[in-house]
């Protein structure tokens, strides 16, 4: 795959672990809800390396001292519906007052491509840090799609996120939004012919809620 300044492929020992576990079919439901949560929250601690802080007096048991802490109200976290829903809490475990809005997106079984069928985002969330969730970047179309929405509600600092991503989706993402940091756990083979990932861990949202 062509490298991109703004795509940043973790190789964690502990993240790959995780990913061999969440990759086995035979991981149970609650397993792999927390394994998805476990692994967000590890990248989230990279993604949010520059998180807007101010400065505090704190004042210790021996002195005072001036200290650089998180602002209040400053990052939201929008997943793509439905499977990005699973990773918001393991972001809340580090940001746990960062408000929640939602992109619901399907893909037309047909044409593969994004179908937008629902946006609700909170009020002022173009200040914000905005931190795009979806286990699985896989052609890019919803990623992409979800990302000009919010740039046009006039979000300028936007990242995304996602735990397995195909080189075609990570590409398209990189190119059509170079201002947008690109955070993927594992950079996996590539898409079958139905624009699946391979190898993969099969539906990450059937997997999550149980649907299949």
């Amino acid at each position: 795959m062509e490298k991109f300044d703004n795509v940043v492929i973790f190789n964690h020992p502990l993240i790959n672990h995780k990913i061999a576990h969440l990759r086995d079919k035979n991981t149970s439901m609650k397993e792999f809800r927390e394994l998805i949560e476990e692994i967000t929250t590890l990248m989230t601690f990279e993604c949010l390396r520059e998180v807007p802080t101010v400065e505090i007096e704190v004042e210790t048991p021996l002195e005072k001292c001036t200290q650089r802490v998180v602002k209040d109200n400053s990052v939201v976290i929008v997943p793509i519906l439905r499977a990005g829903l699973g990773m918001v809490n393991g972001i809340h475990v580090l940001f746990p007052t960062a408000r929640v809005g939602h992109i619901g997106m399907y893909r037309d079984e047909e044409t593969f491509e994004p179908c937008e069928y629902y946006c609700k985002l909170p009020d002022g969330i173009e200040d914000k840090v905005v931190v795009v969730v979806d286990p699985m970047l896989a052609t890019g179309g919803s990623a992409c799609d979800a990302i000009s929405l919010l740039k046009k509600r006039g979000c300028k600092d936007i990242k995304f996120m996602a735990v397995i991503g195909a080189p075609e989706g990570v590409e398209k993402v990189a190119k059509a939004h170079p201002d947008v940091t690109v955070f993927v756990s594992t950079l996996d083979r590539g898409l079958n012919e139905n624009c699946y990932i391979l190898p993969g861990l099969g539906d990450a949202g059937d997997r999550l809620f149980g649907t299949k």
